[in-house]
């Protein structure tokens, strides 16, 4: 640990503070928002999207959001990273894209040694509107509620990275049936039947 993180480390522990990046990870739109939790209350930090389709290539899409990722990192130092999951559809080939955005944005939390949970679509809703099946516009409604946002950006990829982390945040300290990962060993340890 070099000087910088253990500076860090003692503020955090002296003011309470944690900061959590929400991500909703695409490969057309990648949405992320930050959350910095004082003392069990949340303030709003940021919400954007990155925006991948001007890229025409999968793989330099790959390479955009791990380097955005990284940025993100390195500009706000989040304590925790939430992702959401990759929903379940009928297009292989869409999901196995999703998949692939989703593990270069974990990739990249992970080489940070950034503790990653990842939270089922449903399970992000319910957090945020107390429905499990509340449309885009609704989570983006309630997120303006809570977190006291002026106006709401006209692409909801961005409250939706947003809804990630303060899904966390109502769930933290919570035992909850979704995956964390603590760095590289913990990710292999759980995902050992996907790794041959």
């Amino acid at each position: 640990m070099n000087l910088r993180e253990s500076l860090r480390n003692k503020y955090q522990k002296v003011s309470n503070e944690r900061i959590i990046l929400g991500i909703d990870p695409g490969t057309t739109i990648m949405g992320f928002g930050l959350i910095r939790v004082v003392s069990k209350k949340m303030e709003f930090i940021q919400l954007n999207e990155l925006i991948l389709s001007k890229y025409d290539d999968h793989y330099t899409k790959l390479k955009v959001i791990f380097e955005r990722t990284i940025e993100l990192i390195e500009t706000h130092h989040p304590d925790e990273i939430a992702i959401e999951a990759p929903f379940f559809g009928k297009n292989v080939q869409s999901m196995l894209k999703l998949g692939r955005a989703q593990g270069v944005a974990m990739a990249a939390g992970l080489s940070r040694q950034i503790p990653i949970t990842e939270y089922e679509p449903k399970k992000i809703k319910m957090a945020i509107t107390g429905n499990g099946n509340a449309s885009k516009e609704q989570v983006a409604k309630m997120l303006q509620q809570l977190l006291g946002l002026k106006e709401l950006p006209k692409n909801l990829d961005s409250t939706d990275g947003l809804a990630a982390a303060v899904c966390h945040f109502f769930n933290s300290g919570k035992v909850v049936g979704n995956k964390s990962y603590t760095g590289w060993d913990a990710f292999v340890k759980q995902n050992e039947n996907r790794i041959k």
